[in-house]
């Protein structure tokens, strides 16, 4: 039986970041990857809108506040260490009123969470540098961005293989037996159309399978299911515009108390080229299909920030999934990470709710998870 330190399930963008923290700080520790899709990033990390956020939105003190903000500054650094292409293009929220108390109440949870750069702009300002926009104020974040996502986690494994992490794709988790040195870890590897039984032994094992956390953490032997928090599937669709981009920024609208998203927004991808989304739909399972009826809601909702835009040019893009904690009407969740002892199994470590800011959180909560992986007796 083969034997590492560590076991890392899931190679999202959370997973892969944790492996490079985790390999730069601890590098005599043996770790594998297992993933179960035949690549990395398959579902929420390359189902989202590759946008650097600032961390304003976020309860101050939040974990996602928290590693919002700290995980923004280690991913430019990065970026810029390791050439992965970003733009720090900046974003508006925007309001259709001149003096609109929401805008100055997300300045001020902002600021609170360390977000110390942000700025509220007039009509007169707005149109100087939005001229295609509609809309009364808004509150500019300059150090939002964006990113090519694919590019940064293949960066982040690249550099987690070469410090000597173990990766192996087509490897589902199928059980986790606790044992007295940490956990037998049984497995499927899936090639050619056959499948292999193939069992490990872990020292820690750190669930980080997004969408799949919580069935995974179903598979852990003397769990308390009660510990494991519920999962509510939201998903998101994007439509791509076949038109001019008429922006310069990201455009926000003000979210509205209750939504479960932040709005139909406009991005944009590092060549310019311009999407809408996403939208928000608890749904009942993973469904990455996207019904084209959307377009008239999209164009809809659109035109209030952006009268001239051609509905016609707007056509499906892609969907995401975003695995929340919190179900329809309730209050936004946060992150959950449960640390050594939270389970009564010390080598057991499980990330749930990773959606955003999850990208942008991803090389703090590399640190965050690093720091309670090194309470391990490894």
């Amino acid at each position: 039986m083969d034997s590492f330190d560590i076991c890392i399930a899931g190679a999202g963008v959370a997973g892969l970041a944790l492996a490079h923290r985790l390999a730069e700080r601890m590098p005599t520790a043996s770790i594998v990857i297992l993933e179960q899709e035949s690549s990395f990033g398959q579902h929420t990390s390359s189902r989202l809108s590759e946008v650097i956020h600032a961390g304003i939105y976020y309860p101050e003190g939040s974990l996602k506040a928290r590693l919002c903000v700290a995980g923004k500054q280690a991913l430019y650094r990065f970026c810029e260490t390791y050439q992965v292409p970003y733009r720090n293009i900046g974003k508006l929220i925007i309001s259709q009123h001149k003096a609109d108390p929401g805008l100055e109440q997300l300045k001020a949870k902002g600021h609170r969470n360390g977000v110390e750069d942000l700025q509220l702009w007039d009509q007169e300002r707005l149109l100087q540098a939005e001229p295609n926009l509609q809309a009364a104020a808004a509150l500019y974040s300059p150090s939002t961005g964006i990113l090519d996502s694919h590019h940064f986690m293949a960066t982040l494994l690249r550099l987690a293989e070469t410090a000597g992490v173990t990766y192996a794709a087509r490897t589902e988790v199928t059980t986790i037996h606790p044992i007295d040195s940490g956990f037998d870890v049984e497995t499927k590897i899936f090639n050619a159309g056959k499948s292999d039984s193939y069992i490990l032994n872990a020292k820690c094992f750190i669930n980080c399978a997004g969408l799949q956390a919580q069935s995974l953490a179903m598979r852990v032997e003397g769990v308390d299911e009660a510990s494991i928090p519920s999962q509510h599937l939201c998903k998101g669709d994007y439509f791509d515009y076949g038109g001019r981009n008429p922006f310069q920024h990201l455009i926000y609208p003000l979210p509205e108390p209750g939504l479960a998203g932040l709005g139909i927004h406009s991005t944009q991808d590092l060549a310019g080229r311009l999407r809408f989304g996403p939208d928000t739909e608890y749904v009942g399972e993973i469904d990455y299909r996207i019904n084209p009826a959307k377009q008239a809601g999209f164009a809809e909702a659109i035109q209030r920030y952006f009268p001239s835009l051609d509905p016609t040019r707007l056509s499906p893009a892609y969907a995401g999934i975003r695995p929340k904690l919190s179900g329809p009407g309730e209050p936004p969740a946060d992150f959950c990470i449960h640390g050594p002892g939270s389970s009564g199994l010390p080598g057991l470590l499980q990330l749930f709710g990773i959606e955003s800011p999850g990208l942008t959180a991803s090389l703090a909560i590399g640190d965050y998870v690093t720091d309670l992986v090194s309470e391990v007796t490894i």
